[in-house]
């Protein structure tokens, strides 16, 4: 096997960078606001929400790089967005310190229930096509967003749409990249592209002590520890099973939770493995060889850490592009992936209308008990298997 160096620059290519750029992008764009939202509601102040955001840029961007690096497999990390959601959406009045004391304690619940193989062993049931048609769920939104953003941003979503078709016939190693840089160009050319109040600052960190007690335990702790196992590390490996990697599940989770506990007092609430920007990395887009798609996660960590070392500055700066182009770029690059995970969905017979109630469970956007649309989905599509099973004679 090639020297760590050696072999980074042989599978690094300008595709794999695109789709970690794109990785990034669409993360941050489509849920940043969240965060902030979350960060508020237990009283952090604006300082403390920039350490926010470089603890949880430095944690995506190391986990990202040196799981990818180890397994050789696109492993992305992420925020839990349901946990920020759950935060911003019912605050609880605890003072800040109790509640990155449950951050901590969320965090160690995620470790043991990966390094001890639990979740792991529960997700080994879990049958290839209801997983493929979960993916195929969380998918769909992003898909259709790219023709729901036609209706504001015609000329710029064609362009996107027309370079990408071009490519794809031509030179489809690079179509993404050249999609976005399309975009970017008629954004600027409209006059869509807002880049004046950007400002390049570095983030520091603002330690906060973590502070213990039972009614963080309760209110903020355990709930963060359901919704992220079941709304976030389910759909994530569901993506790396549905993409055909193979990656050792409990080590993966139980990192995400060391890392989390470790940056948790300057604002890491919750990491995880990620589904639909993973998906991004996963695809043929990021690259032709399966065996050197990883390059495409070790190049989104190296753009979360950017991300993270300057903090709110970055957030600017990608909001900065329009709505409408974030929306055509996810949906463009995630084109591959749906179409492959709803090909796997449906490909056997006997499992075809369990998938299918999977896939439309999770494409519904359903929420019940705080847990998201595709641990439902999943559920709903164990329980259709399990009725049409054939009876043995």
């Amino acid at each position: 096997m090639p020297a760590l160096p050696a072999r980074v620059l042989r599978d690094s290519s300008l595709s794999a960078m695109a789709a970690g750029f794109v990785t990034v992008l669409v993360g941050f764009a489509s849920s940043v606001v969240i965060v902030f939202q979350a960060a508020q509601a237990v009283g952090a102040s604006q300082a403390q929400i920039g350490s926010w955001i470089l603890a949880l840029g430095l944690g995506m961007g190391v986990s990202c790089i040196a799981l990818s690096l180890r397994y050789g497999v696109p492993v992305v990390t992420a925020w839990s967005t349901p946990a920020a959601a759950m935060l911003a959406a019912s605050p609880t009045g605890l003072p800040l310190p109790e509640a990155i004391g449950a951050f901590v304690v969320c965090a160690v619940l995620v470790a043991v229930a990966g390094f001890s193989g639990l979740f792991e062993k529960t997700l080994h049931r879990i049958p290839l096509p209801l997983a493929a048609g979960m993916l195929a769920g969380v998918l769909l939104r992003f898909g259709l967003d790219t023709f729901v953003a036609l209706k504001t941003q015609p000329l710029l979503v064609l362009a996107m749409l027309f370079t990408y078709l071009a490519m794809r016939r031509w030179w489809a190693r690079y179509a993404v990249i050249a999609c976005l840089l399309v975009g970017v160009l008629v954004a600027a050319a409209s006059g869509t592209l807002h880049l004046e109040q950007a400002h390049l600052t570095l983030a520091q960190p603002d330690w906060v002590t973590p502070r213990f007690s039972l009614a963080a335990l309760l209110g903020i702790a355990l709930p963060m520890f359901v919704v992220t196992m079941a709304s976030q590390n389910v759909p994530g490996v569901a993506v790396i099973r549905a993409s055909g990697f193979e990656v050792p599940v409990s080590p993966v989770i139980g990192w995400t939770g060391v890392l989390t506990a470790l940056l948790a007092p300057l604002g890491a609430f919750s990491l995880n493995l990620a589904a639909i920007t993973a998906a991004i990395c996963m695809g043929p887009e990021a690259h032709p060889d399966r065996t050197r798609r990883y390059m495409a996660a070790v190049w989104a960590g190296l753009f979360y850490l950017v991300v993270g070392l300057f903090g709110a500055t970055v957030v600017t700066l990608l909001a900065a592009f329009p709505k409408e182009l974030v929306m055509a770029i996810a949906g463009i690059a995630l084109l591959g992936t749906l179409g492959g995970a709803l090909g796997t969905a449906v490909k056997d017979e006997g499992s075809r209308e369990a998938a299918l109630v999977t896939f439309l469970i999770t494409a519904s956007g359903l929420s019940l008990a705080g847990i998201g649309a595709a641990f439902w989905g999943l559920v709903g599509g164990v329980l259709t298997l399990l009725v049409l099973k054939p009876r043995k004679a």
